[in-house]
């Protein structure tokens, strides 16, 4: 069921639990519950027109000519596979810390919005269905959208399946107008599955748990993901080893990122 936005921007009391849980994120990300507006993508529509990603890699393209002198297809292909899948990695890890609910993940019920004033990235994410998977100790496990479980254990594995049925239809549809197998698209569908938790983790005070949501939710290599969650700690704290690359290294003047996996040093 899609709830229109108007309902969480002017009658917060309203709110459904789902809804309710995004109002309380507070992330330095716009994070919005509802159908948002024109102009911000709907996942479902992208993925049913792969050219769409062309035309989102040509503003890239363009944008990597301002400032480093040239683009790289590669490039143009390693970012946005990252930055799409991203978007459901990174919501069902905040919710998952912070509220132990799951929503359903579904492209239909995710939209995200382009950033238009200098690096097309994605600079806000929407959420459009208010079920969701919660544990029998939530306040609102009675609520009609909710899917009651069992235990975390069960709710994470809701959650992998979930985020899996979504990386599934971006592998599909992405892999047909880049030239990364399909390897290489999981490896970058896993890298951002342990990334969310870990990412809420820090965000909210307690990396550690963080990073405990994060191995609950990987706990082995699991198909179709690549790798368990690598995540280990270190003089320098907790670092992971990356599957995936975005080959931001491939332009010129350009340095590896600090957890590039052609490096000896992943974080």
């Amino acid at each position: 069921m899609t709830v229109p936005a108007r309902v969480s921007q002017q009658n917060p009391r309203a709110l459904t639990p789902l809804a309710e849980s995004i109002a309380r994120l507070r992330t330095g990300t716009e994070i919005v519950f509802g159908t948002p507006s024109d102009d911000w993508t709907i996942c479902s529509d992208l993925l049913a027109e792969p050219t769409r990603f062309d035309l989102w890699r040509k503003d890239l393209a363009e944008w990597m000519v301002e400032q480093y002198g040239e683009s790289d297809d590669r490039a143009t292909a390693g970012y946005i596979m990252g930055w799409y899948l991203h978007q459901p990695g990174y919501l069902a890890g905040l919710l998952f810390h912070t509220a132990r609910r799951v929503p359903t993940l579904k492209p239909s019920d995710m939209a995200f919005h382009i950033n238009t004033a200098g690096r097309p990235h994605p600079d806000g994410m929407a959420l459009m269905c208010d079920e969701f998977a919660c544990l029998p100790d939530d306040p609102a496990s009675n609520h009609p959208a909710a899917t009651v479980v069992a235990n975390e254990a069960a709710l994470a594995a809701i959650l992998r399946a979930r985020y899996a049925a979504h990386a599934a239809q971006f592998v599909a549809s992405f892999g047909q107008v880049v030239r990364f197998g399909r390897r290489q698209l999981w490896a970058a569908a896993t890298d951002m599955l342990e990334y969310g938790p870990w990412a809420a983790g820090r965000l909210f005070g307690d990396e550690n748990a963080g990073v405990t949501d994060a191995a609950m939710i990987l706990p082995e290599k699991l198909e179709p993901f690549v790798a368990a969650s690598s995540l280990h700690f270190t003089d320098e704290g907790w670092k992971r080893k990356r599957n995936s690359c975005c080959f931001h290294y491939v332009l010129p003047n350009a340095e590896p990122c600090t957890a590039c996996p052609r490096t000896t040093c992943n974080n």
